[in-house]
């Protein structure tokens, strides 16, 4: 994370704010609040202004994705050219469905809040819209998983739990 947040200042740091590096972040699918987060430690960011940029980073592509990417991925899959990409990422989404698929709401709320490889709102999002989950149901639980994630990813990044305990 330190290496990805020096390239980060050296590419961009003359250019936009800390803040802004770690907003960025925080919208990238994998790194997402998560890596957000972290950065936002390592910048020395104060946590409350973190928490704020590296929420509404993360939040801004869900909506996107919940309600675009089907038809996009659909005429993609129409060209020989992405048709293997695509198909790809769907195998890959779907083969982490199974805990979305039985519990829909809580399945998807835990599914992005819990900081595992290859979870998060991105990833949540694109399973949500590729099982057909509406999005009155799918984008509250994202959101409730963001929350979840902010709490644990705060605690890890910003050593709370060590701070509350002394």
């Amino acid at each position: 994370m330190e290496s990805l947040v020096t390239w980060f200042m050296e590419v961009l740091g003359g250019k936009i704010s800390r803040e802004m590096i770690v907003f960025l972040i925080s919208m990238v699918p994998i790194l997402e609040l998560r890596g957000g987060l972290l950065a936002a430690s390592l910048l020395n960011i104060p946590i409350v202004r973190a928490i704020w940029y590296c929420v509404i980073g993360n939040i801004i592509p869900v909506p996107f994705i919940l309600l675009l990417i089907t038809p996009i991925f659909n005429r993609l899959k129409q060209t020989k050219l992405f048709r293997p990409m695509v198909e790809k990422l769907e195998a890959r989404a779907m083969g982490k469905s199974e805990q979305i698929e039985r519990y829909e709401f809580w399945g998807l709320a835990l599914f992005v809040g819990i900081p595992l490889p290859g979870t998060g709102a991105w990833t949540g999002a694109l399973i949500a819209s590729l099982l057909g989950i509406r999005f009155r149901k799918a984008f509250p639980a994202i959101m409730l998983g963001i929350f979840i994630a902010t709490i644990i990813m705060s605690v890890v990044s910003y050593g709370l739990l060590g701070a509350l305990i002394h």
